[in-house]
């Protein structure tokens, strides 16, 4: 059985240092040594993934790599943050070293697919959990937050709705195809990194839908001060939701299923043309579905009272 510095060694150590990625002293070290750009503040953020609450205990390795990055990385385009390094600290119940190696491909293609270098991290014996930390800059004053909402602007997404939702009911219905629309967007979700770049200048506010429409609209609300009035005849829906759960399970997925990891964010009208341009140039659409307004709430939608997901939902004291 190989030891953790073997198993860090074979299949997480990327040799990329140098003046082009930033990396001074890379893996392998107590720390790594890195430069960032001039004129660039630090964007950082973790999450973790945990079987059988992120992901699915039977889910192909390939893929949890994948998705336990692709979720850090999503926190970095929601602020327009250019990505630039990642550390991972995985907790694996075994050395099985054939897992393993598809876990590390599957994390190592979505850091060619960014442009992200992987510069340290842990392995330890534990059930199975992934803790990955980004790092990103953006321009001095450039970033995209959660309280520069303005009333007036429009609400928008990046991208239809629901379908990491869908692809977990289809993934307990026994689907496994990847190719699948609704499971790839369960499993594989993608960062909408281009997005939030092409964004940074036109849109007031930002976040990434992890929590669900409702929950993280209702983020945005709260820093800007503000309420939102949603229209849901605009709402747009992943390919396949309907069919699989029914106009009004859809519509719910939608607003309270999470795991989209699509950018919601605001911006004023008249940049609306130019935001829709540049996210064409990236292969996206821009899909309006309300404003921002004075006030507090949210209004237009009659489940108000759903909230997305929250690891330890609060209850009347």
């Amino acid at each position: 059985m190989p030891s953790e510095f073997e198993l860090i060694a074979r299949y997480f150590v990327q040799r990329n240092e140098g003046e082009s990625t930033g990396v001074a002293l890379g893996a392998g070290d107590d720390c790594a040594l890195l430069v960032p750009s001039s004129g660039q503040q630090l964007a950082v953020s973790v999450d973790t993934s945990v079987v059988d609450v992120h992901f699915p205990a039977q889910a192909p390795a390939w893929a949890v790599g994948y998705r336990a990055l692709a979720v850090s990385l999503s926190d970095l385009a929601a602020m327009g943050a250019r990505a630039r390094w990642c550390t991972m600290a995985v907790t694996l119940p075994e050395a099985d070293e054939a897992w393993i190696e598809a876990f590390s491909q599957g994390f190592h293609a979505l850091c060619a697919e960014s442009g992200i270098s992987l510069v340290g991290g842990d392995v330890t014996r534990g059930g199975l959990s992934i803790s990955v930390t980004v790092h990103g800059e953006v321009p001095a004053g450039a970033a995209l937050c959660r309280n520069g909402g303005k009333a007036g602007d429009i609400v928008a997404v990046t991208g239809p709705l629901g379908g990491g939702h869908g692809g977990l009911v289809a993934w307990q219905q026994g689907m496994r195809d990847l190719a699948d629309p609704l499971l790839s967007r369960y499993l594989l979700p993608k960062p909408r990194l281009s997005a939030g770049l092409v964004l940074r200048g036109l849109a007031n506010c930002a976040i990434d839908i992890s929590d669900g429409l409702l929950a993280d609209l209702n983020h945005l609300c709260e820093a800007s001060h503000l309420g939102a009035e949603l229209d849901m005849e605009r709402l747009p829906l992943a390919t396949g939701l309907e069919d699989l759960l029914g106009g009004e399970g859809a519509r719910h997925a939608a607003l309270c299923g999470g795991d989209d990891y699509e950018l919601l964010f605001s911006l004023p009208e008249a940049f609306l043309t130019e935001a829709q341009r540049r996210l064409r140039e990236c292969s996206l659409d821009l899909w309006p579905i309300g404003r921002l307004h004075a006030g507090a709430g949210i209004t237009g939608v009659d489940e108000i009272a759903a909230s997305g997901w929250q690891h330890f939902p609060g209850g009347a004291s």
